[in-house]
């Protein structure tokens, strides 16, 4: 019972994000239109969250992270870190393997926000 079940996004450009997320993992987007901020609640193949305008300043940069980092796993670490980088995102921790298990590395969004992506690899050293 103790699996993560909603995740949220903070964005001082929700707009750009919510085309930054789209792009990159597919990603539905519905603005919510009965909340008193901007929202827009995002729908993924086995998840639901949330995108959000950033209500205080953008942490800055190189300060580390201050949140609950979340991974998505892809079929393709390679050509998805490509697909990140080509969008404007940038790598945090390059790719490196946990043994027996998958190939994991940390981007950063058009927001400065940090996320993973693994791809699962049981070859993986």
């Amino acid at each position: 019972m103790n699996t993560i079940a909603y995740f949220e996004i903070q964005s001082s450009d929700p707009i750009r994000d919510k085309t930054f997320y789209e792009s990159l993992f597919g990603w539905k987007f519905i603005k919510e239109e009965l909340v008193p901020i901007e929202y827009y609640r995002i729908e993924t193949e086995n998840m639901y969250g949330g995108l959000l305008k950033r209500p205080a300043k953008t942490p800055p940069k190189e300060f580390g992270t201050n949140a609950f980092t979340c991974s998505i796993q892809v079929s393709s670490f390679d050509q998805t870190a490509d697909l990140i980088l080509k969008l404007g995102g940038q790598v945090a921790i390059p790719k490196f393997a946990i043994p027996g298990r998958c190939w994991q590395g940390y981007f950063i969004d058009l927001d400065h926000n940090t996320f993973g992506i693994f791809e699962v690899d049981e070859n993986a050293k």
